[in-house]
């Protein structure tokens, strides 16, 4: 059965049961799980695990803390006789990043990919009325094939140390929850629309994916709860006068009720809050409904202390209040798909998001910003075999999930198809690119802008692939990785210059990246690098750079907050360019950035 996807929700015709909880938890190092029988449910002496949460931070052991391989969770459930004539269906909303789900020891499912939910249909396999014992087994092992990208080493004594191409974390579990939805047998599957602006109204095009046949029908609410328009059938168009738009900051939600009925009795009623607007890029600027927009935010990352990249909603909530005290409107899902109530509150409170694929690491190397920044010649990534078999495979299957889920959300504005690939090394990386950017417009009706965070090394006279974004998304360190310190002032000159060469291109230009490293209470005068009044001087000396170019029409600082790493000698337990803590206190820059902001107004530069 398909892969259903619209989030769940309770409805009169539908039913949601929260799996979250204590589960039972085990490494399994041998991988032989299976032969020990763990697909039916781990011993009642395993330990127990949160779920949602990554398993990593919750030990005081470094062998589990970095574990790498194979484990399971396992969990006991009722099935409720009720549910014989319906669909029941699991729904993983993330589990990173392999996972084979067995429930009263049969197979029901497989997922490859730790950022974007799936679901296995249960309707052959559950005992009605009794006990039912869901078991997954996950892998957190990464690969080129993976996505991010990676390797493991093995140590003397067998143990696997996991070496990613990347700079976060690989946070690894149930990561976000898991949920039972109990649907009718004709039911609402999947919702798609497209907005049209004309004469201060607006026209809504949708399509409805139904598991069976029967009547489509579609009423739209205000924010009032009055009736603005209908349609029906399971394609057509719902008119809007004197429409209120979703605008940055600003943001108006209409319910649209999807119903489906069968021999005229309500089968299904699915609500889904709708922001009406619309996005374009004319020569280099990027309109949201026909307005130009400048973007002022973060990039981000789904890291928590204790939970880890585990969903948690009392940061969220913390996060989104801090992104509207510094007078941000935009972040980046930096560089995986977020939760999904993270792109809900979005659309409430009126960000802009660049929603981004988990396609980060595809640089063959373990320290990406400083073998680019210096030079070092690292392996061609897009050479390899499995790269251009394999990895294309999952990297398509996962923008298709992406889009699938993220398509309806107002707040989404744009695609980030991948983060600092290798785009220098190698021809073949032309042919990945071209599948990825051509599906990407095939699965999108908003037809969305579509781009790629572009490393140091990947400049306007040597990126092969620049050609293929609708705008440039640039990741730059100049001042820290390279020209740091005294040489600072060289720096902002080297960064002018670049600009020069990409304003040739006509296209929008946004910084995806750019900061440094910082810790708290550490300041200095003069300023010396790791200075918190060091990143202040950095953050000044671009903003006026970026000032002077008219195509520069974002800025999204890395990073909201700081975050856990690798170890390494270049990390002091963790990566420290967050403009907040990791508990979200404020650093020096913060106040800065707070000051630009605000005296920003959104069509700066319109």
């Amino acid at each position: 059965m398909a892969n259903k996807l619209l989030y769940p929700r309770n409805t009169a015709t539908r039913q949601v049961v929260d799996l979250s909880g204590m589960w039972k938890f085990c490494f399994d190092k041998a991988s032989d799980g299976e032969k020990k029988g763990y697909v039916n449910g781990l011993p009642a002496a395993a330990p127990d695990m949160p779920v949602p949460a990554s398993f990593a931070d919750f030990f005081t052991d470094k062998y589990s803390k970095e574990y790498t391989g194979d484990f399971w969770y396992s969990t006991v459930f009722f099935a409720d006789p009720a549910w014989k004539d319906r669909d029941v269906d699991i729904r993983f909303f993330a589990a990173a990043h392999e996972a084979t789900v067995y429930v009263n020891g049969k197979k029901v499912g497989e997922h490859c990919g730790g950022f974007l939910p799936f679901t296995c249909n249960l309707n052959d396999v559950l005992r009605y009325g009794k006990a039912n014992t869901v078991a997954v087994k996950l892998n957190n092992e990464l690969s080129c094939a993976t996505l991010p990208c990676g390797e493991y080493k093995v140590l003397k004594d067998g143990t696997k140390v996991t070496t990613p191409y990347f700079d976060f974390f690989n946070y690894s579990g149930l990561i976000r929850p898991v949920k039972l939805v109990i649907t009718p047998k004709i039911s609402i599957v999947d919702i798609t629309l497209k907005h049209v602006l004309k004469d201060g109204g607006a026209v809504t095009e949708y399509s409805v994916e139904t598991s069976g046949e029967g009547e489509v029908w579609l009423s739209v609410y205000d924010e009032d709860g009055v009736k603005v328009a209908e349609a029906s059938g399971v394609s057509g168009e719902a008119e809007i006068s004197g429409v209120h738009l979703w605008q940055p900051l600003n943001a108006y939600l209409y319910t649209f009720v999807f119903e489906v009925y069968s021999d005229g009795n309500l089968s299904d009623s699915y609500p889904l809050e709708v922001g009406i607007r619309t996005v374009e890029i004319k020569g280099n600027r990027i309109l949201v409904n026909g307005s130009p927009v400048y973007f002022k935010g973060f990039g981000k990352h789904e890291d928590a202390p204790v939970s880890g990249r585990g969903f948690n909603l009392p940061y969220i909530k913390r996060d989104f209040e801090l992104m509207k005290w510094i007078g941000a409107n935009s972040f980046r899902t930096s560089h995986y798909p977020y939760s999904e109530e993270i792109y809900q509150l979005a659309d409430r409170e009126g960000f802009l998001v660049i929603d981004e694929l988990p396609a980060v690491g595809m640089l063959v190397s373990t320290r990406n910003a400083v073998d680019a920044a210096t030079g070092a010649k690292v392996e061609p990534f897009f050479e390899k075999e499995i790269v251009q078999t394999v990895t294309i495979e999952r990297h398509l299957s996962q923008l298709g999930e992406m889009i699938t889920r993220d398509k309806n959300h107002a707040c989404v504005v744009a695609w980030s198809l991948l983060n600092e690939p290798d785009t220098v090394g190698s021809d073949k990386a032309v042919g990945y690119f071209e599948r990825l950017f051509d599906r990407c417009r095939e699965l999108d009706v908003q037809n969305r802008p579509r781009s790629f965070a572009h490393i140091i090394q990947s400049r306007p006279d040597r990126c092969k692939c620049t050609h293929l974004c609708d705008f440039i998304m640039l990741n730059r360190y100049y001042g820290w990785y390279l020209k740091s310190g005294l040489e600072i002032v060289d720096a902002f000159d080297a960064l002018d210059g670049e600009l020069d060469k990409w304003e040739k291109t006509g296209k929008p230009v946004m910084f995806t990246e750019y900061g440094t490293d910082n810790m708290q209470g550490l300041t200095r005068l003069p300023s010396v690098m790791w200075a918190e009044n060091y990143q202040v001087e950095y953050l000044e000396g671009y903003h006026k750079v970026f000032d002077k170019h008219p195509c520069v029409m974002g800025e999204q600082v890395w990073n909201f907050a700081d975050f856990q790493t690798t170890e390494g000698l270049i990390r002091c337990d963790g990566n420290k360019k967050g403009i907040f803590t990791r508990y979200r206190e404020p650093k020096m820059a913060a106040f800065e950035l707070k000051r630009r902001w605000d005296s920003l107004p959104l069509n700066y530069k319109g």
